[in-house]
């Protein structure tokens, strides 16, 4: 079956997204690392850490299912 151009330009779209997602968070937990020393700070930085292991975690499943896709189209492969 193959997945097609639109497909995968969807696919390769929302793995853009959800990279650029994630960098953000890294950005703004790096930021947050910067700032003075108190416990809402530091909450703050505990609070990003967590958000930024989730928007890993859907990039990863983004790019997962962009080379599902691309296995699919180029060698008929569906999924691992």
């Amino acid at each position: 079956m193959e997945i097609g151009t639109l497909e995968l330009n969807q696919r390769q779209a929302a793995y853009k997204a959800a990279v650029e997602v994630w960098k953000q968070s890294i950005q703004h937990e790096e930021d947050l690392a910067s700032v003075e020393h108190s416990v809402a700070d530091l909450d703050a930085w505990e609070k990003a850490c967590f958000t930024e292991e989730d928007a890993r975690k859907k990039t990863h499943a983004a790019k997962k299912f962009y080379e599902d896709g691309l296995r699919s189209e180029f060698f008929g492969f569906h999924g691992r």
